[in-house]
């Protein structure tokens, strides 16, 4: 299966955060569907994403189909991936070295981590803070919506038009608060396995104009 690759175009967008993709400023972002994580076919609860990019940070919408949207968790740091969760990993030098990753919850809780390749693999550094970043959730009926903000500084690297950065995003869906139906993993460019860090199956995005 071919690695995911979609362009992520310039846009001008209010400070506030709001995630709704019926906004102006989302009007001319491309539409990215989300697959089944192993085998890559569609999930039982799609999602939806947007990106754009500004000249200090970059946004991106996710829109998530759920019956029964739900999460506890609060605190900073918290292992949100334990319940319902969106997640961006994305790696702007491009060499998977080293990736950043950072999620969120229906409730707006944050999750930010760095991970590093040591001599038995990559080690996350839970201690380090995305400084500046911000992210929004909304419950709806049908299901839920977030949107990040994530600041080019904090992650050392300004994109311009033609950057391309190593990503991805993806969704765990737990249909029920009690474990009784399984889990179910979605990601735009599909790891084929049940672990997201698979950094060889990163998609690819281009900033653009």
């Amino acid at each position: 299966m071919e690695l995911a690759f979609a362009r992520c175009k310039r846009a001008a967008f209010p400070r506030e955060l709001a995630p709704d993709s019926a906004l102006p400023h989302w009007r001319e972002a491309d539409l990215l569907e989300m697959r089944e994580a192993v085998r890559g076919g569609a999930p039982n609860q799609g999602t939806r994403i947007r990106m754009a990019w500004s000249a200090d940070e970059w946004r991106v919408l996710f829109e998530c189909d759920d019956a029964l949207p739900w999460a506890t968790l609060t605190e900073r740091d918290a292992p949100l991936y334990s319940e319902e969760t969106v997640e961006v990993f994305f790696d702007p030098i491009g060499d998977l070295e080293s990736y950043y990753e950072v999620e969120t919850n229906p409730i707006g809780a944050i999750l930010d981590i760095v991970f590093r390749r040591s001599r038995s693999g990559y080690k996350g550094d839970w201690a380090w803070n995305c400084d500046g970043l911000r992210v929004a959730a909304s419950v709806a009926p049908r299901g839920w919506a977030a949107e990040f903000a994530i600041p080019f500084e904090s992650v050392g690297a300004v994109p311009v038009a033609g950057t391309r950065w190593r990503a991805n995003f993806c969704r765990i869906d737990r249909p029920a608060r009690d474990g009784s139906v399984p889990r179910e993993l979605s990601a735009w460019s599909p790891p084929l396995r049940e672990n997201f860090h698979t950094q060889e199956r990163f998609g690819i995005v281009e900033f653009v104009v």
